[in-house]
């Protein structure tokens, strides 16, 4: 996968300089199917908020991801990434939270371990942008669809499905999974998500 976009970068810090002043912070989001780069882009986008000064927090939504034992109990782990494997009410108000309190601490995912770890990161007072990344910041289906109103700036990432596809399999076959394993994952999960995503998302500010 290539690199973020260095001008779209500079045109997303612009407009968040140019945002009146917040009470508590902005909250900006960074939407995308699997694979089409937001993680990339949200993290490139909170070094150069942070350039001169820590004013910018890195909140991603998979610190939310239902634990696997509950997955199973609930016959969901062969669809882990879709919506209803998240605590969604529980992200939602966190994302609240973060327009009206100094200090919000917030659970970050282990990939290595597969796991959410709570309390992984701290958004302090000093942090006066959130920039929140993930799937489903868009998604038209409650209690998802509260989210639209609380961002001051949406940013959507819509690559084909067919760019989708190759990024997903070139994923997990970084993994370690073989070829046949790697287009299973794929195809049979994440492009599920994926057009999930692209099918039932609400307009971004942004679309790129």
């Amino acid at each position: 996968m290539t690199g973020p976009d260095t001008d779209l970068i500079e045109t997303l810090a612009a407009r968040i300089s140019a945002l009146p002043s917040p009470s508590v912070r902005h909250r900006v989001a960074i939407v995308g199917p699997p694979g089409a780069g937001k993680s990339t882009l949200a993290e490139a986008l909170v070094a150069r908020l942070n350039r001169d000064a820590q004013v910018a927090a890195l909140v991603p939504m998979d610190g939310f991801h239902l634990d696997n034992r509950i997955l199973d109990a609930r016959g969901l782990r062969a669809r882990k990434g879709a919506p209803e494997t998240f605590d969604a009410a529980g992200f939602v108000r966190m994302v609240e939270r973060l327009d009206t309190e100094p200090e919000v601490v917030i659970p970050v995912f282990d990939r290595a371990r597969d796991i959410a770890i709570a309390g992984a990161s701290v958004v302090t007072p000093d942090h006066r942008i959130a920039v929140v990344e993930g799937n489903y910041l868009l998604l038209s289906e409650a209690p998802w669809n509260r989210l639209a109103a609380a961002w001051d700036l949406s940013v959507a990432l819509r690559p084909p499905v067919e760019v989708l596809r190759a990024r997903l399999i070139e994923r997990w076959l970084a993994h370690g999974h073989d070829p046949d394993a790697a287009r299973a994952r794929a195809e049979g999960n994440d492009l599920a998500n994926a057009r999930r995503v692209l099918n039932d998302s609400l307009p971004a500010d942004i679309e790129a």
